[in-house]
């Protein structure tokens, strides 16, 4: 047969497809009564998450979806991302040659930690020197000053010298400061600001919580530190003007920052804050690198101290520091912040040959929180937070809120839990409508659900438009006196059709959930926050007049 023939010939013969006719399974046969607008958008919504969207899937019928009335279909949940970025791949002491090394090199770390307490010291005093009598921190630091500094910047090679960081391999060198005032790095250890300090003495951004680190908080002020809380919106405004006034003038030093946020374990890059690019000056990128064989240098998932004791304990440390060639924006066009982050973190990524994830610093802090409650897949519990943040709009503390409610829910050793946990936390009854809202979030149908599930489905009620127009309606007509907040009778009128068998034990429990300031009664803002921070429990308001506002005569809710 020719190659034309075979590509013309049918994949399964008439003889084959006769004798599979036999043995098949029953045919399925579905019957679509009517092709509405809203099945179209079902069907587009389903396709949707066929190619890894985190929208909806094909809606329910509406006595299994207790959100119907809000607009929130059935949903997915992403898989779980099998990197880890943060898992440091040595993190116990293994094999024969790692005790022996680490038993001969006892003496040499014993002469390497007075080295490095003697550095720290000696640092320590010339900063304070030079920031004797400076009270104007708001302008550039005196170059007499800066000359001082000059015996810290001796000491910070000293304390990487006795880290076992004897050399230091480096590619390319830095751009002079008028080129690219801000430069950018991937962030592996605590070992990179020490370096960038003897290297650059740079303008460094950290977090808050660094300046009352001992020594080291006294160190960063003298590197004029321009200090930003990640998890508050205003401080991250003046951390960005800040940087923005800092570049502009040549009398400071480079801005430096790690866009990451975090340290990582080096083997992927993970999303970049927008800090260095919102200002719109050239950057220069910088790739920091750690070969090694027996001991992976990264800060990953293990402790301040265990990683000091194996540095000092190894013959030779590698690091290698690469300077990129500057990022600049797009003169020809205006080019967003994100782009930018985006074309810079590809450049890095690609020097590094590593992959680019969506997680966060606020991945760290849920793997690091079921991890301190034991939870045996403890990586499983990140959501790709950046990700999370750009479909959900929800934010960091909020996930972690999230996670502390489902961890009080008692997960067994696979991460699952059970209903009567469930309703327990929620300080529900068992109630068919109970059995609704847990069988939502059960998309597998096991019984039991994940905190992916647990999370991503809570947050796929949160956006939905029709949530928050549900929640003041509701509110509103609980307030049927116009006090602007509602007593624990009133609620429990507007509860009564949801459980009519509600005890006043039952509704007081979920009262004193509503009453989040503790005052006796639910204000306007207590009950917001709380159907923010509990979604699911919207669903017991589906038989009020919110969702009678909200509801076609049909059943279907309309589109606003």
């Amino acid at each position: 047969m020719m190659a034309g023939d075979y590509l013309r010939a049918p994949l399964l013969n008439s003889e084959r497809l006769r004798d599979a006719s036999v043995e098949a399974e029953p045919e399925v046969i579905v019957e679509i009564d009517r092709c509405d607008q809203s099945t179209i958008q079902s069907f587009s919504n389903h396709q949707n998450i066929n190619h890894g969207g985190y929208g909806d899937q094909v809606e329910g019928t509406e006595d299994q979806n207790p959100f119907e009335f809000v607009g929130a279909g059935r949903f997915s949940v992403p898989s779980p991302v099998t990197i880890d970025p943060f898992r440091n791949n040595t993190p116990n002491i293994e094999g024969l040659y790692e005790w022996l090394k680490i038993f001969v090199c006892i003496p040499i770390a014993i002469v390497r930690l007075i080295l490095f307490g003697v550095s720290l010291a000696v640092g320590y005093i010339a900063t304070k020197c030079a920031l004797q009598g400076w009270k104007d921190r708001q302008n550039p630091m005196p170059r007499w000053r800066r000359r001082i500094m000059w015996i810290t910047r001796l000491c910070t090679r000293s304390i990487l010298f006795s880290f076992g960081y004897h050399w230091i391999k480096r590619i390319g060198r830095p751009a002079p400061r008028g080129k690219a005032p801000i430069i950018v790095s991937n962030h592996v250890s605590y070992v990179e600001p020490i370096f960038f300090f003897y290297e650059l003495f740079p303008t460094i951004v950290a977090s808050e919580s660094h300046d009352g680190i001992p020594f080291v908080g006294t160190i960063i002020r003298a590197m004029q530190v321009i200090y930003v809380n990640r998890f508050s919106a205003s401080s991250r405004k003046d951390a960005v003007n800040e940087i923005k006034r800092k570049a502009s003038c040549n009398d400071y030093p480079r801005v430096l920052l790690f866009p990451e946020g975090t340290t990582t374990n080096g083997r992927v890059l993970i999303a970049f804050q927008l800090g260095a690019f919102i200002p719109g000056y050239p950057i220069q990128p910088v790739v920091v690198r750690y070969p090694h064989v027996h001991f992976d240098q990264s800060w990953g998932h293990i402790s301040l101290a265990k990683l000091m004791f194996r540095m000092f304990t190894q013959f030779h440390n590698f690091m290698e520091v690469e300077y990129l060639p500057i990022v600049s924006p797009l003169e020809n066009q205006k080019e967003s912040a994100v782009h930018f982050a985006v074309r810079t973190s590809f450049t890095i990524a690609n020097a590094l040959n590593v992959v680019q994830t969506s997680h966060s610093y606020g991945d760290l802090l849920l793997l690091t929180k079921a991890s301190q409650s034991k939870q045996e897949k403890a990586s499983t519990y990140m959501v790709e937070m950046s990700k999370v943040e750009t479909s959900f709009n929800i934010r960091t503390l909020e996930a972690v809120e999230f996670l502390d409610k489902f961890l009080s829910m008692n997960p067994d050793p696979s991460g699952r839990v059970k209903i009567h946990d469930f309703l327990r936390v929620l300080r529900l009854r068992a109630s068919p409508l109970s059995e609704k809202i847990f069988g939502y979030l059960d998309v597998e149908k096991q019984g039991s659900v994940t905190f992916r599930q647990f999370f991503f489905g809570s947050a796929h009620i949160l956006k939905q438009p029709l949530f928050w127009r549900a929640c003041e309606s509701v509110f509103t007509e609980c307030d049927d006196s116009g006090c602007n907040y509602v007593s624990q009778q009133q609620l429990r009128d507007i509860l009564k059709l949801a459980l009519p068998d509600a005890s006043e034990e039952e509704v007081g429990e979920l009262f004193n959930m509503f009453d989040i300031d503790g005052d006796g009664r639910v204000s306007k803002d207590d009950f917001m926050i709380c159907l923010r921070r509990n979604p699911l429990l919207i669903a017991f308001f589906n038989r009020s007049s919110a969702s009678k506002d909200f509801l076609c005569s049909d059943g279907r809710a309309r589109q606003l």
